[in-house]
């Protein structure tokens, strides 16, 4: 698969996620907690969560779309994060994804309470998944309940917040991250194995592969908000200085962050060796992130 193979892939399965996500949103509630949970949801992105649950499937011989509501509900957990994220009582940020954050729009109560529908929703979501092992779905939605909760991203929140206006060293900042932002990569790469059937020996490549990859996306994450612009972004650039966290750059410097990244990169990478050309958009997903520009 070349590049240019792999961006029509790519942009077939983001429209895909975005015509489920759509469909999925216009059955309502009873409130119009409907609207600020679509207004997020529904506002673009890369979907590079549930895309890379579904290139996982590929991976193993399975078609990705095969496994759209639960690579639908990663993106839902995701999404809620970030609406939570961007609260005055978090991160306070104005600008996500190119336009202005959930509470600054519908305030800060209907804000909390969409990302609260929008995380209970995506299990509903997973749990409409057909065709795949009864068991197999079990563990995956039960792995992304533990990746999604305070073994992971709510636990790596939770550090962040700890972890402010003080200096952190190596290991404390690798958990951290492990958890607020390797975990939903997890997930998502664990999610797309398990229902795809992958052995144990699969397993065990594609979690390390995982591990590595929401590293390496952590670590271009932090660089990108030194050296990126608010246009690219979509959202302010320099919060993590303003907000007085730490990060790879604030802890190696910026050429050394560049480095581990590459590095990084590269080990996981290597976890797919043992897959053949099925693995490829994987392998272009790990180059697209090692080189993202947003």
């Amino acid at each position: 698969m070349d590049k240019t193979a792999f961006k029509a892939y790519y942009d077939k399965q983001r429209k895909l996620v975005d015509g489920f996500l759509a469909a999925r949103m216009e059955k309502k509630g009873i409130s119009s907690v409907d609207e600020a949970m679509a207004y997020s949801l529904l506002a673009g992105g890369k979907r590079l969560r549930p895309v890379i649950l579904m290139a996982t499937a590929e991976a193993l011989g399975q078609k990705g779309y095969n496994y759209l509501p639960m690579a639908c509900g990663l993106e839902m957990i995701h999404t809620y994060s970030l609406i939570h994220d961007d609260l005055p009582c978090m991160d306070d940020d104005d600008y996500r994804r190119g336009r202005l954050t959930n509470h600054k729009v519908y305030g800060e109560a209907m804000a909390l309470l969409a990302g609260d529908g929008l995380l209970t929703l995506a299990f509903e979501v997973m749990l409409e998944q057909k065709n795949v092992p009864p068991s197999a779905l079990i563990q995956a939605v039960r792995e992304t309940a533990m990746c999604a909760g305070n073994f992971g991203m709510v636990g790596g929140q939770a550090l962040d917040l700890t972890y402010a206006d003080r200096a952190v060293n190596a290991e404390e900042l690798r958990k951290m991250h492990q958890g607020k932002t390797g975990a939903l990569f997890i997930a998502a790469v664990r999610g797309g194995a398990v229902l795809a059937g992958a052995s144990s020996e699969q397993l065990l490549a594609l979690t390390k592969y995982a591990d590595l990859l929401g590293l390496a996306f952590q670590i271009t994450d932090d660089i990108l908000d030194v050296t990126g612009t608010a246009a690219e972004l979509g959202k302010p650039i320099g919060s993590d200085a303003k907000n007085h966290k730490s990060t790879y750059v604030s802890l190696y410097g910026l050429e050394a962050a560049e480095k581990l990244a590459e590095k990084t990169c590269e080990e996981a990478l290597s976890c797919l060796d043992s897959f053949d050309e099925g693995a490829d958009p994987l392998r272009h997903i790990t180059q697209m992130l090692c080189n993202k520009r947003s």
